[in-house]
């Protein structure tokens, strides 16, 4: 709805493109990645792609969900990407993602979202009394110990009861959907923190907030997209999915779907891979912050600090992408437009993730490169930023698509 408020027009990822130059569009792949362009006239002048990613690390509620054990219900969890399991204890949890019912076809299944926006559940952790080793250090088994708590036993809600299928949560689902339990045929459904995001900081210069990995850099994407000025090209911003888990889905960073504009506007091919070689790819995630309690683990001379500027991210191993020429450009932009920023290389004992930008890259074989906020905390229930460093971004992603071709 904000890009709809904004003058884009949503296009049918399933329909053929009819599309007019100068009209700003977007389009939703699998209801997970979403993909908003604007082609203008000269759409042969080199693309300008910002792309991020949606998706957070997490937990995932697995089919036949509900665990009754000794008036306990609890529901049976898979984790999604590399979360740090300990910051998940003692905090309010919710549900938010996709149920799916009978359609009038069976090809055709009726789809549905849902968003509790509310407290339902919760994982406690053991009391330091029954466990006097739990700030030692210790293994946390994702199968026993990250199983949240949902609901307890009444007197119409017995074991056998649940034996029966008689799911609470498909139960709780039939409600908040005004459904037939019966109707429903599976979900994807996400656990996920329901914590209000606080300033803080003496001078309340920092933001703690969960999934500032990668809303951050989703916000700049779409910002920068709305923001722009350019006359010429094929500008585009991408929010893929399933970047935590490798982006090798229908709906992650390996697919590739813009070739299909220029199929739109008549171009061939030849055409297409043509323009990619005077192109400009963006790549947007979070960096590592330097930790003040942690500062070896930095490199020795690049240490992103919170507030100073937007990290440009690189590695010798190409994890991030990017190139001397792809830095020089982003550089000259910061400079230009007074935009601060900071350099970012691994430390080389600690390898560090990856981000979109390589596979992305790779496939489009197109000049990119790696940047984001630094944060602390990264993976963590609960990150934290600097206040300024969003500014930052935004700002870059704004003029990058106001033009340097």
């Amino acid at each position: 709805s904000y890009l709809i408020k904004n003058g884009f027009e949503e296009v049918n990822f399933s329909e053929d493109w009819q599309l007019k130059a100068d009209k700003k569009y977007f389009t939703k792949i699998y209801d997970s990645t979403l993909i908003a362009f604007i082609p203008h006239q000269n759409l042969r002048e080199g693309m300008k792609i910002a792309v991020s990613h949606t998706d957070f690390p997490c937990l995932k509620i697995k089919p036949s969900a509900d665990i009754m054990q000794n008036d306990y219900g609890k529901l049976n969890v898979e984790v999604y990407g590399g979360m740090i399991l300990n910051t998940w204890f003692d905090r309010p949890l919710s549900i938010a993602g996709k149920v799916v019912l009978k359609g009038q076809d069976c090809y055709q299944p009726d789809v549905k979202f849902v968003d509790f926006k509310r407290p339902l559940m919760i994982i406690p952790n053991l009391a330091i009394h029954m466990d006097r080793s739990i700030n030692s250090g210790k293994s946390i088994s994702k199968q026993k110990e990250m199983l949240p708590l949902a609901f307890m036993q009444t007197e119409n809600n017995s074991e056998d009861e649940l034996a029966n299928d008689n799911s609470k949560l498909i139960k709780l689902l039939a409600e908040e959907l005004s459904c037939a339990q019966e109707d429903i045929l599976s979900y994807d459904l996400t656990v996920y923190q329901v914590e209000t995001p606080y300033y803080l900081g003496f001078a309340g210069e920092l933001v703690t907030a969960p999934r500032l990995d990668n809303i951050t850099s989703v916000k700049a994407c779409i910002e920068g997209i709305i923001a722009d000025k350019r006359k010429v090209g094929l500008d585009i911003a991408v929010l893929f999915d399933n970047e935590e888990v490798g982006s090798r889905t229908k709906q992650g960073g390996a697919s590739n779907v813009i070739e299909r504009i220029y199929m739109a506007f008549g171009y061939t091919r030849q055409a297409f891979l043509a323009d990619l070689a005077k192109s400009f790819m963006l790549s947007i995630d979070v960096a590592h912050a330097m930790h003040p309690n942690y500062i070896e683990k930095n490199d020795l001379t690049n240490k992103p600090i919170l507030n100073k500027g937007l990290a440009i991210k690189m590695a010798a191993s190409q994890s991030y992408a990017g190139d001397a020429e792809a830095i020089a450009i982003v550089r000259a932009l910061c400079e230009k437009y007074k935009i601060n920023y900071q350099m970012y290389v691994n430390n080389s004992d600690i390898p560090g993730g990856s981000t979109i930008g390589s596979m992305a890259s790779a496939l489009l074989t197109m000049r990119t490169l790696d940047v984001g906020i630094p944060i602390l905390a990264m993976h963590s229930a609960r990150e934290t930023m600097g206040k300024d460093d969003q500014k930052s971004l935004e700002k870059l992603v704004r003029v990058f698509f106001e033009g340097f071709y």
